[in-house]
């Protein structure tokens, strides 16, 4: 993983929202094996096994973490932090998988696809993400910048640009704890808005 006292994250996830096309390849890398590893083992309905591969719920996580990253949503200063963010996301996805598709028991920690001591086929190398993929994420950052008003287009435009939560408070108005829930609330609309809950 990435330095793990956090300064190598920080300059990393700032390089990915300057535009750096390698900065997101370096993420991919360095997280979506854990964040794949833990797919499988939370999908433990042998239904939902069936309709999701851990690529393609990866694959949506990372991609709303991207389009949020880059609108300047996150505040992370270590790769635990990310990781427990990545797994998180994970979850919620799942549970919103399983619920769209009828699957009535609860998506736990259980039986996974492949062998028990990771080795299986869906353990392989993965390669960083495509063009396409980095143009798909800024896509979806636009949509969503799209759907913001002002006032929360320019809190994201602020913290996208790495301004801290104070400052964006001073600028605004209010305290550093409203802007930051102010941002949050302003995506999770979105989100409802477009269907990515998960």
């Amino acid at each position: 993983m990435i330095d793990d006292r956090g300064s190598g994250l920080v300059a990393l996830l700032d390089r990915f929202r300057a535009g750096d096309p390698r900065a997101a390849g370096e993420i991919v890398g360095a997280y979506e094996p854990h964040l794949r590893r833990i797919i499988r083992l939370r999908i433990r309905d042998s239904r939902l096994r069936r309709l999701y591969d851990s690529a393609d719920i990866c694959q949506s996580v990372l991609a709303s973490f991207f389009a949020r990253l880059s609108l300047g949503q996150f505040d992370l200063e270590n790769p635990a932090q990310l990781v427990r963010l990545l797994e998180a996301m994970a979850r919620n996805k799942l549970a919103t998988e399983a619920r769209r598709s009828g699957v009535a028991r609860r998506v736990e920690v259980g039986a996974v696809a492949g062998a028990a001591d990771g080795t299986g086929p869906l353990d392989r190398p993965v390669p960083g993400p495509s063009d396409t993929e980095r143009v798909a994420w800024r896509e979806m950052a636009e949509v969503v910048r799209d759907r913001l008003s002002d006032d929360e287009r320019a809190i994201s435009d602020l913290r996208a640009a790495g301004c801290e939560w104070a400052d964006i408070a001073s600028r605004i108005g209010g305290g550093p704890d409203a802007a930051r829930k102010r941002l949050e609330r302003a995506f999770d609309r979105v989100a409802r808005e477009l269907g990515w809950e998960g």
